[in-house]
Order: structure tokens, then C-alpha cells, then sequence
């Protein structure tokens, strides 16, 4: 009996978006998936071989890295974060757009200006020292995974790294936009061992492929 593939996909805005792609391509979760009182972490597909487990972004990327799943769905911010030499990300899915911004009290937008070193709040924290440092900047990094916005005013940190889209929630809490890290989306993701040995994997990147070009042409 051949073995099912794992499909990883993250909570959140960038399912919502992927799961009109992942229909085109012929996976479909189960009714149970949509069931938001549902606290089931795997679910059948109308595949028999292949599952679906809902996890954390960050989580995504660490099940296909190590082959626990096969493939994934995940934001390039995780995938850049991550960096697993086990990660392959061959399809661009062109949705979940956002971007990785520093971002200070709007009365403090020169803030840390000829610093050479800063403290800075986020859940990014390789992804941040590395654009610190291409500044000559050495960032102290406080790991937090939400609440963010909430570092400057508390006297945590003066500069927060964090996904933006629209910039409301910033605005809302007092914060601006000093510096673009990173432009991100959302990325179909496939553990490279298994894309070498395992035909399907294959022919579920191409899917996603011809999908996702369709999308861009239209």
C-alpha cells in the first residue's frame, strides 16, 4: 500500500487564499477542515493518498524540512527565516502579499540613527540580525510572537520587525514604517528528498505551477 503525503498548511489569511488554488490543483480537505470549532490538526482529502495537517506557519516549514511532510504551503518570510537546506520552494503562489518592516514610535522615526547597537522585538530574529548587520548595526533581538506593536511604548524595544500589509494595525498603535526587509508570498514548499524519490511530489509542483501561472496570466 503506498504511503499517504502530508500536506502542511498555515492558520490563517494565507489558507484562506490557498485553498481556492489547492481545489484547482485537486485537493480538497474535508468538510470537517472547515469546521472553525474544530481543534483536529489532520484531516482526509478527497485524495486517498494525501492528508492535510493545519498548523502554525513556522511549524510548516519545520514538518517539510524534516520529511515528516511532504509538502507545504508557507510565506517566503518563514521560508527566508528558516533557511533549511532540506526546504525547496519551487512555485511563487502570488498570494498572501505583505512585507517585513521595521517599524518605531511615529515620534521617533530617526530613532537609532549612527546607533551601533539596538534592541529590537520580533519573531524574526535571523532574518533581523542579518538586516542589521548589513547596516553595521548589531541587533539585540527579544523574541515575541504577537503583541508586537506594543514593544515601543512599553519600553521593551524602540524598533519592532514585523509582517505589514495594509499598516493599520501600526498606525492604531502608534508606529511607522522606517525600513522594508523583505516583499513576501506565499510559496508552495516540497521536503527535497522527497521531491527525488516520490513521482507525486512532482506532479503536484507542476499542478501548482500551471496554476499559478493561469493566475498570472488572467
Amino acid at each position: 500500500m503506498t504511503t499517504p503525503l502530508t500536506f502542511a498548511v498555515p492558520k490563517g489569511r494565507i489558507l484562506d487564499e490557498a485553498l481556492p488554488i489547492m481545489e484547482r490543483v485537486g485537493v480538497v480537505p474535508e468538510d470537517a477542515f472547515h469546521d472553525k470549532a474544530s481543534r483536529a490538526l489532520s484531516f482526509a482529502t478527497n485524495r486517498r493518498d494525501l492528508r492535510i495537517i493545519r498548523v502554525r506557519a513556522f511549524d510548516v516549514a519545520t514538518f517539510v524540512a524534516h520529511g515528516a511532510a511532504q509538502v507545504g504551503i508557507v510565506g517566503s518570510d518563514v521560508i527566508e527565516e528558516f533557511d533549511y537546506a532540506d526546504l525547496y520552494a519551487p512555485v511563487d503562489l502570488d498570494i498572501g502579499h505583505c512585507r517585513l518592516s521595521v517599524a518605531v514610535e511615529r515620534d521617533a522615526a530617526t530613532m537609532g540613527s549612527g546607533a551601533s547597537h539596538l534592541r529590537v522585538a520580533t519573531k524574526y530574529p535571523n532574518l533581523t540580525r542579518r538586516h542589521f548587520e548589513g547596516k553595521g548595526i548589531q541587533a539585540e533581538c527579544v523574541k515575541l510572537n504577537g503583541a508586537m506593536e506594543l514593544a515601543p511604548s512599553l519600553g521593551l524595544a524602540r524598533q519592532i520587525v514585523d509582517l505589514v500589509s495594509s499598516g493599520r494595525t501600526l498606525a492604531e498603535n502608534g508606529l511607522v514604517e522606517a525600513d522594508r526587509i523583505l516583499d513576501v508570498s506565499a510559496r508552495l514548499i516540497v521536503n527535497r528528498a522527497a521531491l527525488k524519490t516520490d513521482p507525486r511530489i512532482a506532479e503536484l509542483v507542476e499542478a501548482f505551477r500551471a496554476v499559478a501561472a493561469g493566475q498570472k496570466a488572467a
